[in-house]
């Protein structure tokens, strides 16, 4: 494992990439916690934010061209940048069962799933990972 073929990558993929980590990393913290306490609230929108860095940056990186300079996980992006406020919305008023659903679907298909696909042979993060 070296982090050098990251660290060599443009700055947008290390910034997608590390907030995408950390976003990891917090999110197993969220969901172990304990819920609706003010470290819960802080934390979450932290998260949000690493979220929003995450789907943002991901507009600037174009490794794969399946429609001009976008792909399908361009579409992951946007329905992230959509969902977050709407999951953060569904907390203000109360809706629990809703905002649980729309954060572990934003955890599992925006972290889990597409962190999986980074370890294809030939992404960066195989690299990082597997080594070359």
């Amino acid at each position: 494992m070296s982090l050098a073929p990251l660290l060599s990558a443009s700055w947008e993929i290390q910034a997608h990439a590390f907030a995408a980590m950390a976003a990891f990393a917090l999110g197993i913290v969220l969901f172990a916690g304990p819920k609706g306490t003010l470290p819960h609230r802080t934390l979450g929108f932290l998260w949000v934010a690493l979220m929003v860095l995450v789907a943002a940056s991901s507009f600037r990186i174009h490794g794969i061209r399946l429609w001009g300079p976008w792909s399908p996980i361009h579409f992951l992006s946007i329905f992230s940048l959509i969902t977050l406020p709407a999951a953060l919305y569904a907390a203000r008023v109360h809706r629990v069962s809703t905002h649980r659903r729309a954060m572990i679907s934003l955890f599992v298909g925006a972290l889990l799933i597409a962190g999986i696909f980074t370890l294809v042979p030939g992404r960066i993060m195989h690299g990082v990972v597997f080594g070359h």
